[in-house]
């Protein structure tokens, strides 16, 4: 298990709230978090588990938070100002599968929630969530016995057409199947087998957004150890559907002028992502971030010390852009904890998420980053100007 202290921060300073919140958020509470969890199947479509256990975590802090119809966490925080306020948002929804059809040999065809690659799902141990409970199996390819296709193992396409489920069930047909109440349509959630190493990595699936989530979690519970005051109201947001795009659409208040995205950094050849600080992210597939929100994260992260970089996605969206695509005036950024093998076998260090709850915790202290967001549409007056 890593050091209390991963994340290199400057001497504490007792008398500075902040800096004792900083030191309270530690990689160890953060795996526990995280390891909590990743034991919670929650592909998109299929995330009721998790949600009651985020909510049953938010009710033992004492903090108060409402739940949209289909499962959408929002925490409210009181601040010194009411309105406009400001949102930090994670999603709870982890990639998954679904079944598409039955198959005369007794398997099941499926085709992927969310965006991932069918090479990722060869030979991933998975549940299939059935309207009589869960049942085990193992997503193969068609042809996967050595003895019998030999090098036709290697040849054959690597596509979801070419995936089937064997059910650790006796059926052998599609009679067998219906018999034992699989249906189309039944959700699949993939294991996450995590492990943590001696050196603080956290090997995973499903690190996109759960590691977001517990980075988020540890932010907030050491911001009400310490009774950190909040100069506006602030707004945890826990979306389920993030991976089929419509995020954090629908959950927002009106009033809301900043909407920091937590998720996370691709570390890979041509990208920029520290895979041991914290990533604020200037821009993705949607476009630029807020010039002035990414610049006053990044202008905090140097004021306290947080090793940080900055990066560009060109096949990446998060939380952000369904906000903005359902008409919310709103700024937006999003700082993310470096990942390698996104969406796939995916390693993240612990420094990384400290540095990633570090930073949304001396966010959720400061000021709004523009004083004249006060005004939705208005005069000029006040509004700032990049170029002075």
């Amino acid at each position: 298990m890593p050091p209390a202290d991963h994340g290199h921060l400057r001497p504490i300073d007792t008398r500075d709230p902040i800096s004792r919140v900083m030191r309270r958020i530690d990689g160890e509470r953060i795996i526990e978090l995280l390891l909590e969890l990743q034991n919670i199947p929650s592909p998109t479509g299929y995330t009721d588990s998790i949600v009651h256990h985020v909510c049953e975590h938010l009710t033992g802090l004492g903090v108060a938070y409402e739940i949209t119809r289909r499962g959408a966490i929002r925490v409210n925080l009181r601040g010194d100002v009411y309105s406009p306020d400001r949102a930090v948002v994670s999603h709870l929804d982890t990639l998954g599968a679904q079944v598409t059809a039955l198959k005369e040999n007794g398997r099941l065809s499926v085709r992927p929630v969310g965006t991932w690659a069918a090479r990722f799902a060869e030979g991933a141990r998975v549940t299939v969530f059935t309207d009589v409970g869960p049942r085990r199996g193992t997503i193969l390819p068609l042809k996967a016995s050595g003895h019998t296709f030999d090098t036709q193992i290697d040849t054959q396409p690597s596509e979801w057409d070419n995936l089937e489920i064997r059910l650790d069930e006796r059926v052998s047909s599609y009679g067998d199947l219906v018999g034992a109440r699989f249906n189309v349509g039944d959700m699949v959630s993939v294991d996450p087998q995590p492990e943590v190493t001696p050196a603080g990595f956290i090997n995973s699936r499903h690190l996109d957004d759960k590691a977001g989530v517990a980075s988020m979690l540890a932010a907030l519970e050491a911001v009400l150890a310490e009774e950190l005051p909040l100069p506006v109201d602030c707004h945890f947001l826990f979306t389920i559907s993030e991976e089929t795009g419509s995020g954090a659409s629908s959950i927002l208040h009106g009033d809301v002028a900043e909407l920091l995205s937590v998720d996370n950094a691709t570390v890979a050849p041509g990208q920029n992502s520290s895979e041991y600080g914290v990533t604020i992210a200037m821009g993705d597939m949607t476009g630029p971030f807020d010039y002035h929100l990414s610049h006053g994260l990044i202008n905090l992260a140097e004021r306290h010390g947080i090793e940080h970089s900055r990066d560009v996605f060109k096949h990446y969206r998060c939380d952000a852009a369904s906000a903005i695509e359902a008409g919310n005036d709103i700024r937006t950024a999003l700082i993310a904890f470096g990942l390698d093998g996104s969406h796939g076998w995916e390693r993240v260090h612990i420094d990384s998420l400290v540095a990633v709850a570090r930073l949304v915790a001396v966010y959720m202290a400061s000021p709004p980053v523009v004083a004249r967001d006060t005004k939705g549409l208005g005069p000029i007056e006040g509004f700032p100007n990049v170029q002075e």
